[in-house]
């Protein structure tokens, strides 16, 4: 059950109150979903001085943001500007003063997101960013309608190709010139009969070679332990145990209908006094952790989740490693359910989080030094007080996406399309989460779906992708549900990326009341010129801008490049793009655990034989080892040296220098790191192998 925080009572309080039945009246724009996406854009339209209403299904703005997503993921901050800009500057402004670090000091944040010289914040509290959310709307006097869900049956009324009103659940009626969704789900874009995909697409619909189904690709998030996936092991008639799945997996680059898993972004927290123990959920059941169990049972002891520090001792946690908060293969009914399944499968969601953090805090199949680990954090006391501390937001990670007037694909992530009608830049790696457990035919357990590929800058984003064709509607805009292939849609899909959408959108939509047009035939010169007055990113010039993680293309690098996806390694199985820059998709990490245990082997195939600069590629941060052991295998023996990961290489260089080294032809050179008696966390980026003259 959900119930009004603090913040929205006031909210409440200070906002116009929506009109009641009797008072219905037409409104400029009508936005449904309060998302960070639709309240970018409530804040747009009212800027551009149009009448706007906010509908929001639950009685929460902010969606993921204010939900629990508070380790901002972008890939390259300098392409986000306008709105979206504006909400992390008045994030870094709440913690720019003293009295906002109430449970640690300032000096003693160990996280990222705060760097000097910046005016932004990109970590922050769910509270804090809820309370920023409200600050826009009480500053706009935006009305906002909370609790009120579309009729999923009557609910959408059309003229021809305009939607004339919409009506909610309640029978409350909205009626506009232009509507937004702005939504997870894009209920409101599917019931005017817009085009739209759930799933995968194959990879020959769009000419991709990362979408469909990706058994090579899915390397991360993965078992590296052999685990038997049967009730009795050994014994296929015996069944399967739970969150295993008995179905091929499909071939590879083949479409499905299947979708990226779920699961919550946890606010916890490692200070006595803040925290609550993990809560046992009712119907708890460990059998629906045996697959947890034997992992860890068949050696597999690292710790399943990735806890981002957030300001305050808290954090916020996500999915990691094999068997972790993503709930694989259980909402594939979400994108297309009605309420009830919704619920259910959030309830069912909620259940199984719940429950795997009990477990691995408490059962006695888990190791010691894990369940320790797990005993030292719990849920924050002080966020999400209004829903038993538990996240508001079920991390829809991607639901319906538009078929629109244009398709966004794997080529304009990699920047080999360009679009000429640039609404605001995306920036983050092609990213899916993992979509099924199955069998292999050796009977052993593997996930499948995970893919993460970057290297590539920040690329532009079409007005056309969030826009439906004609032929379906005329007035409607999809800045969170748009047109985009699935592969494509794991970049785009970040939050700073939906508050420019949704501003953007808003935008448009005041032209096209303006100029009475269709959405399809604004002028687009005037909406680039009004985009660029208010401080939208609309097009790349290279600066990596506001010290944000930069992506850098192994095009780009001269030298012969060996990049952590193809070296070989023992462990560092933890990949991230969160601190830059970094070399292609990201960089891998040991977590800080099992030292002595993992390392990873950089070997060249190189050209000739002769004299090489060896230059070693890492993200600096203060949570770094200051002594990381790297061994060079050269012509003339081994060389061994000790890196400081806390200092250098500067965003413009990005690497230092190991030494030069006669090296022979081919692969008999090499560069090994190891996390023996590191101090800190390791970081396992790239290699370059620089001819010297």
């Amino acid at each position: 059950m959900r119930f009004l925080s603090p913040f929205i009572a006031l909210l409440l309080l200070l906002a116009p109150a929506a009109p009641t039945r009797a008072e219905e009246k037409e409104y400029d724009i009508v936005i449904y979903g309060g998302t960070s996406g639709g309240v970018a854009a409530a804040v747009q339209a009212t800027r551009m001085g149009k009448t706007v209403v906010l509908i929001e299904p639950t009685n929460f703005l902010g969606g993921l943001t204010t939900g629990g997503l508070g380790a901002t993921d972008i890939g390259n901050k300098g392409a986000i500007g306008g709105v979206s800009r504006e909400f992390y500057q008045r994030i870094r402004k709440h913690y720019d003063k003293e009295e906002s670090w109430t449970r640690e000091k300032r000096a003693d944040f160990k996280g990222r997101g705060h760097e000097a010289g910046e005016d932004t914040g990109w970590t922050f509290e769910p509270g804090v960013a809820l309370a920023v959310m409200n600050g826009f709307i009480t500053e706009y006097k935006i009305p906002v309608a909370f609790g009120q869900r579309l009729d999923l049956k009557n609910g959408v009324k059309k003229d021809g190709s305009r939607i004339v009103a919409i009506t909610m659940e309640s029978g409350q009626t909205y009626r506009g010139k232009m509507f937004i969704d702005a939504t997870y789900e894009g209920d409101l874009m599917a019931k005017a009969g817009v085009s739209y995909h759930v799933g995968r697409e194959a990879n020959k619909t769009y000419g991709e070679t990362l979408n469909g189904v990706q058994v090579k690709n899915a390397r991360s998030h993965q078992f590296n332990k052999k685990v038997d996936p049967y009730v009795k092991p050994g014994d296929p008639s015996s069944g399967l145990i739970a969150k295993v799945h008995g179905e091929s997996p499909g071939v590879d680059g083949e479409g499905d209908h299947k979708v990226q898993a779920y699961n919550y972004r946890l606010c916890a927290t490692d200070r006595a006094e803040n925290r609550r123990p993990w809560p046992k959920p009712a119907g708890y059941d460990e059998k629906d952790y045996e697959l947890l169990l034997r992992n860890f049972e068949a050696g597999d002891h690292r710790l399943p989740w990735n806890p981002v520090l957030m300001p305050n001792r808290k954090t916020d946690s996500n999915n990691n490693f094999a068997f972790s908060s993503d709930n694989i293969g259980m909402n594939y009914m979400y994108p297309d359910g009605d309420y009830a399944t919704r619920d259910r499968i959030i309830k069912e969601h909620i259940k199984y989080h719940q429950g795997l953090m009990w477990t691995l805090a408490n059962h006695p199949r888990v190791p010691e030094s894990v369940r320790k680990h797990y005993t030292t954090w719990g849920l924050s006391k002080d966020e999400f007080i209004d829903n038993d501390n538990w996240p508001r937001q079920l991390y829809v990670r991607e639901a319906r996406r538009m078929i629109g007037a244009y398709v966004m694909t794997e080529a304009n992530c990699r920047g080999s399309r360009l679009v000429d009608d640039s609404v605001g830049m995306a920036a983050y790696t092609m990213d899916s989460h993992n979509i099924q457990r199955y069998v292999t035919k050796e009977g052993l357990v593997m996930n499948e779906g995970d893919v993460q590929v970057g290297g590539f800058p920040p690329y532009p984003i079409s007005y056309k992708s969030i826009v439906p064709k004609a032929e379906h509607c005329t007035n409607l805009f999809v800045p969170v549900c748009l047109s985009a292939s699935h592969i494509s849609y794991g970049s785009i899909r970040m939050e700073p990326v939906f508050m420019v959408m949704g501003q953007s959108a808003a935008t448009a939509a005041s032209f096209a009341i303006d100029g009475k047009v269709d959405v399809q035939k604004v002028d687009y010169a005037k909406l680039r010129e009004r985009l660029l007055a208010d401080k939208q990113v609309l097009e790349w010039k290279g600066a990596r801008g506001g010290g944000g993680a930069a992506a850098i293309a192994i095009k780009d690098i001269k030298g012969i490049v060996v990049d952590d996806d193809v070296a070989e390694r023992k462990g560092f199985e933890s990949v991230s793009a969160s601190v830059g820059p970094f070399i292609g998709a990201g960089y891998r990490h040991d977590n800080a655990e099992s030292r002595g245990e993992q390392w990873i082997r950089f070997t060249p195939d190189l050209p000739s034989a002769g004299k090489y600069e060896v230059r070693l590629a890492y993200s600096p941060n203060p949570n770094r080892a200051t002594n990381v052991p790297v061994t060079i295998t050269h012509a003339a023996g081994k060389t061994d040296v000790k890196v400081d990961q806390k200092k250098g290489p500067s965003l413009e260089k990005a690497f230092v220098s190991l030494g030069t080294f006669t090296f022979e032809k081919g692969k008999a050179g090499s560069v090994e790191i190891s996390n023996k008696d590191a101090n800190g966390h390791v970081i396992a980026d790239a290699v370059v192998f620089a001819p010297v003259e």
